[in-house]
């Protein structure tokens, strides 16, 4: 049994990786959002993404992602790491 890889076939296939990585900071703030605990919506609203890093700009952001929520006892960060985690396992296997 022989496997022939080309230039084209790599290049295609790091492409198409290139383009999910290139999605995966939104889809972690997507993630983020969406897990965010909702009082008076104020942290959803004062939480946004620059560049690759997402940035909660209100003064009880360390609490909330503490899990000093009923809603979010595991806070955003540590689930939203994991989800990252798990994308990147999905893009590397396919």
């Amino acid at each position: 049994m022989a496997v022939r890889i080309t230039k084209n076939t790599m290049s295609a296939s790091i492409g198409k990786i290139t383009a999910k990585l290139d999605k995966l900071p939104n889809d972690a703030f997507k993630f983020w959002y969406k897990i965010t605990p909702i009082k008076s919506g104020n942290a959803k609203r004062r939480t946004r993404l620059q560049g690759n890093k997402i940035k909660a700009n209100y003064n009880y952001a360390v609490p909330l992602d503490q899990g000093k929520s009923r809603q979010a006892p595991k806070g955003m960060s540590a689930p939203t790491e994991e989800y990252i985690e798990k994308r990147l396992r999905g893009i590397i296997r396919k």
